[in-house]
């Protein structure tokens, strides 16, 4: 019933952003009484950031041929029993140049699975992290103990330095975003993740010395192309780096991302301290706050640590990984410039093994106090 009563309550809060955002015109941003709104019909976000454990990467979860929803269904019913009522999930767009309408029907079973169990999803449209050189296709096998070895960015250094070249994504955009506007199983869009990350140590050498200025560039007409599709889900893109305490420290791309997101969402990998800190930054928006990556155990992010302020402050929660497997997240961000031959003793990400056991017990113990179950 508490389920049921909350679906309803969502339903009718995204009728009337939805009405709203019509009226107003496809460009406008959420008011901050919307976005509130709209937050207070939702319950305490908490969940993670999903990746089925078969998949080395965005490309391997998607694609036809290594798409794997039994996978997908058995770790979300594990998701669901720790209470967890939101992913976070990357998309990339040479999956819509692959193939749009089989990219939209696997998001449409990915969303029917994750909806059996209680669960939302943010979608991540594009990401500035990690091989700047994606491809169709079979991809690489992991390297062995190496974090998020595979993983790669979208669209990728060579659009990405090409400004002619931007407008490639806009069918993509306004594509998914356009399906999935009315979408309730669809609780945000995420634009653009990390966009001006240029990967030290792992790809650093590949990544344009203006990566900010360019992908500043692609941000402003993905969030354009976005709001043109008219969702009645909020849109939004992550700050993660740099300092937020007043306008007049912050860099460009996070000053739009933070001026233009109807919903904040921040990326924090650090300390208590830390995370308070940057939560007090963002809190002079006005608007609901949304922490979309967090847990890296040996930095000091710890589920014991965050996740119960987190809770108390009601900002979402989404901690990096689930079940470990092909990206290889268990290894630290290190396991780039240093040599790990086993499984370390403390995981980096990640809170199951493979066959579904906790890493921690007294982790699944806390999560499940804190989300009712």
């Amino acid at each position: 019933m508490k389920g049921r009563i909350g679906s309803i309550l969502l339903t009718l809060a995204l009728l009337a952003v939805g009405c709203a955002s019509l009226s107003s015109g496809p460009s406008q941003q959420w008011s901050v009484e919307q976005a509130n709104a709209w937050y207070a019909a939702m319950p305490w976000l908490v969940g993670c950031n999903f990746t089925p454990s078969t998949a080395v990467n965005q490309l391997e979860m998607w694609q036809r041929d290594t798409w794997d929803p039994q996978t997908i269904d058995r770790e979300l019913a594990w998701a669901q029993k720790l209470g967890f009522n939101s992913v976070r999930v990357y998309l990339h767009h040479l999956l819509w140049k692959q193939h749009a309408r089989g990219l939209l029907q696997r998001m449409e079973e990915f969303l029917n699975i994750a909806d059996r169990h209680d669960i939302g999803v943010v979608f991540v449209l594009l990401d500035g992290c990690w091989d700047p050189y994606p491809q169709v296709g079979p991809q690489p096998e992991p390297i062995p103990h190496i974090h998020n070895s595979g993983w790669v960015q979208s669209p990728g250094v060579e659009v990405l330095r090409d400004p002619k070249r931007h407008d490639e994504l806009k069918g993509y955009i306004k594509g998914v975003v356009g399906h999935f506007r009315k979408d309730r199983r669809v609780h945000a869009w995420d634009v653009f993740n990390e966009p001006d990350n240029r990967n030290d140590p792992a790809y650093v050498k590949f990544e344009p010395e203006n990566k900010a200025e360019l992908s500043l560039m692609l941000l402003k007409k993905a969030f354009a192309w976005a709001r043109a599709a008219r969702p009645t889900q909020p849109i939004t893109a992550a700050v993660w780096a740099g300092d937020w305490s007043n306008d007049e420290k912050l860099s460009e791309v996070n000053r739009f991302m933070l001026e233009q997101s109807d919903v904040i969402t921040f990326h924090c990998y650090g300390n208590l301290d830390e995370m308070k800190t940057r939560v007090e930054s963002l809190r002079r928006y006005g608007r609901p706050i949304l922490c979309t990556e967090y847990m890296a155990r040996p930095a000091g992010s710890t589920f014991a640590d965050i996740l119960p302020y987190l809770q108390q402050q009601r900002i979402g929660a989404y901690n990096w990984g689930f079940v470990a497997g092909k990206t290889q997240t268990i290894y630290p961000w290190d396991s780039w410039t240093k040599t790990y031959t086993a499984e370390p003793l403390v995981w980096f990400h990640d809170i199951l093994r493979p066959d579904g056991t906790p890493y921690d017990v007294r982790e699944v113990t806390l999560i499940r106090r804190l989300t009712g179950r």
